[in-house]
């Protein structure tokens, strides 16, 4: 088991505090709250929300707004919850990229990661997986790479936007194996996905939730994974770590984001409601069926999977000398 997924079986083990209500004033939420997401639907952030939402409607009483602003490798959405009010009725789903890897390498930085928002609880990990189209040529990694390096200059991978989970680890892999491609951003994970469906993209390495939907169905073909161990739902499929790159670790969290000075009375009601819905039987079972390990845990552990995964990607940026266009 690794290391992550202890912390996460850990964390899940761990006693559920009873939800909150605000020590004085209305009880909270006493009207709809809106729940920002960065990204267009169809990737990991918007659904592991759309998982969580019909749970957290009927613990909060109050309605539950998916509201989807792409952009800018899902700073958009995370700037917005930072400049929002504290009052909880602004919370934002977030990514590792968008609220702990993008911002420090944007110019000018649109916020501080670790000052201008408020970590919460661990909604869920995802490993990535590396996939190409049906006609391509390739059928595991060390043909893709064989294939680019017959190829410099000509293949291409997609990411849902610059910095994000999956342009690091392609990026990183290029790096790794000496390849010259090049990266075709989107504003989300929907788009690419449709590219990669139609033959223009050579290259994934995305979210495994995204893409086990179609895996299944026979329409992409998987070449490797991105944990250090092989994953349960594609036990056929090889790491990158096994496929000569040891220690290649690559994965995505997602995690409830508050504004920054949010009240201590509200973040406890979001972990007790994520972690309440996340022991679900049907909803837990629906999650890992769509390729998620659930998350859960106390808001201390949020706030240390943030600084934690903020400092390991800034090394990692700087040592692979990837840029941020």
């Amino acid at each position: 088991m690794s290391s992550r997924r202890g912390l996460l079986a850990a964390s899940l083990g761990a006693p559920f505090v009873s939800l909150p209500a605000l020590a004085q004033g209305q009880p909270y939420p006493s009207r709809a709250v809106s729940l920002l997401v960065g990204f267009a639907p169809g990737g990991g952030t918007d659904i592991i929300a759309r998982f969580l939402q019909p749970s957290l409607q009927t613990m909060f009483g109050q309605a539950v707004l998916i509201d989807n602003r792409a952009g800018a490798s899902g700073t958009l959405a995370a700037a917005a919850n930072a400049r929002a009010r504290p009052d909880g009725y602004t919370m934002l789903m977030t990514t590792v990229s968008a609220s702990a890897v993008v911002p420090p390498q944007m110019k000018p930085v649109p916020f501080d990661i670790l000052t201008d928002q408020t970590a919460v609880v661990l909604a869920g990990t995802v490993p990535l997986v590396a996939v190409v189209p049906l006609d391509s040529p390739v059928r595991d990694l060390a043909g893709f790479i064989a294939h680019a390096k017959a190829n410099p200059g000509k293949l291409n991978y997609s990411s849902s936007g610059v910095a994000t989970q999956q342009h690091l680890a392609a990026a990183l892999l290029g790096v790794s194996a000496g390849l010259d491609m090049t990266h075709v951003p989107f504003r989300g994970t929907g788009q690419a996905v449709n590219e990669v469906l139609a033959g223009r993209i050579d290259l994934a390495i995305d979210t495994l939730p995204t893409y086990l939907p179609h895996l299944r169905a026979g329409r992409v073909r998987a070449i490797a994974t991105t944990l250090p161990e092989r994953v349960e739902w594609l036990p056929d499929v090889p790491t990158i770590a096994e496929s000569g790159f040891p220690g290649f670790d690559a994965s995505v969290w997602y995690m409830i984001m508050g504004p920054p000075g949010l009240p201590e009375p509200i973040a406890a009601r979001w972990v007790a409601a994520v972690n309440t819905a996340l022991q679900e039987p049907v909803l837990r079972q629906r999650i890992r069926d769509s390729g998620f390990l659930p998350g859960g845990g106390t808001q201390a552990d949020a706030a240390a999977l943030l600084r934690r995964d903020a400092a390991r990607y800034a090394a990692l940026i700087r040592d692979a000398d990837i840029r941020i266009e």
